[in-house]
């Protein structure tokens, strides 16, 4: 990332990251998805990957739409968050069992929460932009990563920590 001299350079440079942030996001949640037994955080993190891609092409567009060349900056917060989520889950965590999906539940969010910072960080540059299409666009998939979240939460508070409890 150069030094940006504008807010529209801000805005791009975000854009730009929260594609790389995807993307390793993606990779770790496919290893992850496999480790999980209960079947509701099963199918919710299956469906988190169409989500993450069509987010992922929609920042692609967005980049293009600025007439920018359309490629990614490394995202060194979701690479630690990543790094996280791989010891806690796939180096460490227990093999099987309710215990591992309450980490993956809490790996799963966290990835989220940079997700919605982002995206809605990057609404509000469109915004202020006068790119009303744009933030649009972020403003619903940022909702959409919330709905995930909130999804999660319900489910480790109803089900899958109660598990891990009896465990």
């Amino acid at each position: 990332m150069s030094t940006p001299e504008d807010l529209s350079d801000v805005y791009v440079d975000e854009l730009k990251d929260l594609w790389s942030a995807n993307d390793q996001m993606l990779k770790v949640l496919k290893k992850i998805t496999t480790k999980a037994s209960d079947a509701s955080l099963k199918d919710m993190l299956t469906r988190s990957h169409a989500g993450i891609t069509a987010h992922t092409a929609v920042l692609k567009e967005l980049i293009a739409g600025q007439d920018e060349k359309v490629s990614k900056e490394h995202c060194k917060g979701m690479e630690g968050l990543v790094t996280e989520a791989t010891k806690h889950v796939i180096e460490e965590g227990p093999k099987k069992g309710p215990v591992l999906d309450v980490i993956i539940i809490a790996q799963y969010q966290r990835m989220t929460h940079y997700g919605i910072a982002g995206f809605g960080t990057a609404a509000a540059y469109a915004k202020a932009l006068g790119l009303k299409d744009d933030a649009r666009k972020l403003r619903d998939a940022t909702k959409e990563i919330y709905g995930g979240d909130e999804y999660m939460t319900k489910l480790a508070e109803s089900s899958v920590n109660l598990q891990a409890e009896d465990a």
